[in-house]
């Protein structure tokens, strides 16, 4: 054993004698062998499409609105949306006649609907691989269609709930402390809207219980991420020139919604080692841990398609002279199969 090995395999020891440092492992290991980066990088996409019809009908509606009234033209004149890249110039210039059109509505509704349920679809995959469920196991089409209107439902409730709120503490405290009553009131209601999300999105074989120190985890840092995204368009975006102004609002977005797509994830796979108790996981093989086979056992079983299909799975003995020779005799726990 080299030097390096030996530092290695030292610091595997290490963490998995110690709980906390073991769960920490465990969870960024689970998140690696569910391709869990894949996964963020699905739901970033889908968000992100239906984040572009949903602006379209923004300004649509902005433009019925608009139309015919002055008084509400030159509140946005003056107001932060003017500031803001791409969109800002456009209402500066145009704002006395920009009106709305049925047709960029229409359009709007229906690319906003294929992106919204193509997101709501893939939030119900990330949370069955992140769980393991077979294939065989999964909901079909139309129960998929219903937790999909189920959520967006979820969703609306918790942004009339949050918007409620936050008025209610803009009125009743000022300065210092509506800012931090704010914050505060923000991560719990971000911790129950994770929650009830991801009971929708979740396997019901999993309890409500085994869902909450994901959420109680992703709540707070969902508020910090919005706080960040606020900060980010008010100081930084919103004064940037039209062409610099387009390519840091892509990218801005794009990053700022990967990383609330990796916050979920990486809440579903805490769930799941919590709840099957996935560690102490092993930095270096062989020996694999009892966590380790637990999880490649999980893995190969959620690859059966259909009822007809049983997949076994045995895992050999390193320290079996016969199966470290590969004769491919069993020992004394049997072979892959």
């Amino acid at each position: 054993m080299n030097p390096v090995e030996r530092l290695v395999r030292a610091v595997d020891r290490a963490q998995q004698r110690r709980t906390a440092l073991a769960v920490g492992v465990g969870v960024v290991k689970k998140y690696g062998d569910d391709r869990g980066g894949l996964l963020a990088a699905l739901i970033t996409y889908y968000a992100f499409v239906s984040l572009v019809p949903l602006l379209l009908l923004l300004s649509t509606a902005l433009g019925f609105v608009l139309h015919g009234h002055p008084d509400a033209q030159k509140a946005v004149v003056d107001s932060a949306l003017a500031d803001f890249p791409i969109i800002g110039d456009q209402l500066r210039q145009n704002v006395h006649t920009v009106q709305g059109s049925g047709l960029a509505l229409a359009v709007g509704i229906a690319g906003l609907l294929y992106g919204a349920l193509g997101i709501a679809q893939v939030l119900q995959h990330t949370m069955a691989e992140v769980w393991n469920v077979p294939g065989v196991k999964r909901p079909g089409y139309w129960p998929r269609l219903a937790r999909s209107l189920a959520l967006f439902a979820v969703l609306g409730t918790g942004l009339v709930a949050a918007t409620a709120a936050a008025g209610l503490i803009a009125t009743t405290l000022a300065g210092t402390a509506a800012r931090i009553g704010a914050l505060l009131l923000s991560a719990l209601l971000n911790t129950a809207l994770c929650l009830a999300c991801f009971r929708i999105l979740t396997p019901r074989q999993v309890i409500a219980r085994a869902l909450l120190p994901g959420c109680a985890i992703a709540g707070p840092l969902y508020t910090l991420l919005q706080s960040f995204g606020a900060v980010l368009v008010a100081h930084q975006l919103r004064h940037a020139t039209e062409v610099y102004g387009f390519f840091a609002t892509v990218i801005g977005l794009l990053s700022w919604l990967y990383l609330v797509a990796q916050v979920t994830v990486y809440a579903a796979e805490t769930n799941v080692v919590l709840t099957r108790r996935l560690w102490p996981r092993s930095l270096v093989q062989p020996p694999l841990t009892d966590s380790d086979e637990q999880v490649l056992e999980s893995l190969a079983r959620q690859e059966e398609r259909r009822p007809e299909q049983h997949i076994d799975i045995d895992f050999d003995d390193p320290a079996d002279p016969d199966d470290a020779a590969g004769d491919g005799s069993p020992g004394p726990r049997g072979s892959p199969s």
